[in-house]
């Protein structure tokens, strides 16, 4: 029997060891999407104690604690920190299978120094010595990104953020590590949802530009881009709940938007003509500025009407989307490149059962002597398992080049989650490792240092525009 998460944790075999502890292990992080706060970066929060750290904003967790009965005073109400730590580390053990379980364990060992087992009984200890731990010099928001090696965040930003903490951050010019926004301009193009309308009121006044028709939103979202590129920006961010292609001319797009401004309901179709609008056009001027653009979709966000209206978006209440708009994800695709104007794209699904779709599809639209211009993105938030990231993986080196492959991200919340990236690069070891000595590729060392090392950071390095810095 193998001892439990130590340090072959993973590596089932000597060359998957050989990698991952000579050529992965000590690679800095890119960890080009996330959802940390660069306030607390810029004011180098102190936690006070691990619930602080781990249970505050992050669904993830919440489901697993809602999975297992707990109360929501203890998930999202007024119950103490101690107590919703003690119901979170009751409810851990059941979750065998879960990559929950790896990342808390990872957390504790890389962070904490701690060895044992976090479940109810062993609550109190794991309390008392976080809270002492977080009080050493490096253990602030700086302190960990520093520890964690990380040399890129990029961080999910709305178009109408002053992007203020940005600046401080650049002109302060001593964090360990880049800080750059990142263009998330959904609640521009959701029509459908509820303040739109106050949305684009706010954004008019940011952009200084009345918005009453596409022209004047695009103006509007054009003049934010440019911000955002001033301010060292170097990816978008769309979160579709589904895919989208519905081409109208300007005209019904304008009728569509007077009707949005109204207030007047406006209907799935009229939102997808104007939210198609929009992405091509975006798409086209993140192309201008040598953005890479990243896309998300197949995700049904709060099925729970209930919750939703109590809690609001990203209390843990989303799913898997339904999967029967992905051949639109083609016709985006097609468009841009027949006007000369397809940038980087990173293409996410949350539905694991694309990975061929896209895998197959991104060889369809390469070129422009990049390697690896459009990417098939790591396995994404209910994907991101042992066996999820190994499926992409696998999928992604049968149907395309998995060595042009630009590695692992949070999308997380969590100052203490980049030991997710150690995570999939033991899974991307243990892969290549398997293929190895299995005779299925040669026992290259210097091939195979070049691909680890590629995918584990230098491949988001280039891919990013990132080399000159480091």
């Amino acid at each position: 029997m193998k001892p439990f998460m130590d340090k072959e944790f993973l590596l089932n075999t000597p060359t998957a060891s050989k990698l991952f502890h000579e050529f992965a292990e000590g690679m800095p992080i890119v960890d080009y999407h996330c959802h940390v706060s660069p306030k607390e970066i810029y004011e180098d929060v102190r936690f006070e104690n691990i619930t602080q750290a781990w249970l505050k904003g992050d669904h993830y967790k919440w489901r697993l604690m809602r999975s297992n009965g707990v109360e929501e005073k203890y998930i999202t109400g007024d119950a103490t920190d101690r107590e919703k730590f003690q119901k979170f580390a009751e409810a851990l053990p059941r979750a065998i299978g879960n990559p929950m379980y790896h990342w808390c364990h990872l957390e504790l060992q890389r962070y904490f120094g701690y060895e044992g087992i976090l479940n109810g009984e062993t609550a109190e200890e794991v309390w008392n010595l976080t809270c002492e731990k977080f009080k050493e010099a490096d253990m602030s928001v700086r302190g960990l990104i520093k520890q964690s090696k990380v040399a890129f965040i990029g961080t999910t930003d709305d178009p109408v953020d002053s992007l203020e903490w940005h600046r401080l951050i650049k002109e302060e010019g001593k964090l360990s590590a880049t800080v750059a926004p990142s263009f998330r301009p959904d609640k521009a193009l959701n029509i459908d949802k509820a303040g739109w309308k106050e949305y684009i009121a706010t954004l008019s006044d940011v952009a200084g530009i009345k918005i009453d028709g596409i022209e004047s939103l695009k103006a509007a979202l054009k003049s934010r881009i440019e911000f955002f590129n001033e301010m060292g920006c170097r990816a978008s961010d769309h979160g579709l709940d589904r895919m989208i292609f519905a081409k109208a001319d300007e005209k019904e797009i304008d009728k569509i938007i007077k009707a949005g401004l109204k207030g007047k309901p406006v209907s799935a179709d009229d939102a997808e003509k104007l939210k198609t609008c929009l992405l091509l056009f975006c798409a086209k001027e993140y192309n201008r500025l040598g953005w890479v653009m990243q896309l998300h979709y197949n995700c049904m966000r709060n099925p729970n009407s209930t919750m939703f209206n109590k809690l609001g978006p990203d209390s843990g209440f989303d799913c898997i989307g339904p999967n029967n708009d992905s051949i639109k994800l083609a016709k985006v695709m097609d468009t841009l490149y027949a006007d000369n104007a397809l940038p980087r794209t990173i293409i996410y699904s949350l539905d694991g059962s694309d990975n061929a779709f896209i895998d197959t599809l991104i060889g369809s639209f390469q070129g422009d002597d990049i390697n690896g211009k459009i990417q098939h993105g790591s396995a994404w938030w209910f994907y991101d398992t042992l066996n999820g990231m190994r499926d992409q993986l696998k999928s992604l080196a049968s149907l395309s080049i998995l060595g042009n492959f630009v590695g692992m991200l949070t999308d997380s919340r969590s100052f203490l989650s980049y030991t997710r990236h150690e995570y999939f690069r033991r899974i991307l070891c243990q892969l290549i490792g398997e293929w190895v000595e299995g005779g299925e590729y040669p026992c290259d060392e210097a091939q195979l240092k070049e691909i680890v090392e590629g995918i584990c950071c230098k491949n988001a390095l280039k891919y990013f525009g990132l080399e000159e810095n480091k």
